[in-house]
């Protein structure tokens, strides 16, 4: 198995940069051969990373960066978002699911990551989310 080309984008904290960079990314998942279903995936779940990245942890600071990475090496795409906050910690995220959290926007992006793609992981710090998406899996919970 041939090593995968590890490509590295660091973009201004905008939404308009952050865009550019999904969209990078999900053409090189298409010309690998990901389908529509995993494409719209990967889409769903960069948005949800790189908003969080922004909005979150760079607290919309215009100073600040985010760094893109991402290789795709067979039937997996690999990408990590790390941006310059001073992280989170994902266990304390309420669930939106709980009736006592449905009316609240925290929690969400996260839980949309997790549902479509195939693993999710933050570090230890909690500023940089690596996600896999093994092509035609649809999800964490697929045999």
């Amino acid at each position: 198995m041939t090593q995968a080309q590890t490509h590295r984008l660091v973009i201004p904290n905008d939404f308009d940069a952050a865009r550019k960079a999904q969209a990078e990314v999900v053409e090189a998942a298409g010309a690998q051969g990901f389908d529509e279903d995993s494409l719209f995936a990967i889409r769903l779940a960069l948005d949800e990373a790189l908003c969080n990245a922004v909005r979150h942890g760079n607290c919309n600071d215009p100073t600040k960066h985010v760094i893109v990475e991402y290789s795709i090496a067979g039937d997996r795409l690999k990408v990590s978002i790390t941006d310059e906050g001073c992280g989170f910690i994902p266990e304390r995220l309420p669930d939106p699911t709980a009736d006592e959290n449905l009316e609240r926007p925290n929690g969400r992006g996260v839980m949309l990551m997790k549902a479509y793609m195939t693993d999710v992981s933050f570090n230890d710090q909690g500023n940089r989310v690596t996600m896999v998406k093994v092509r035609g899996c649809k999800g964490p919970k697929e045999e």
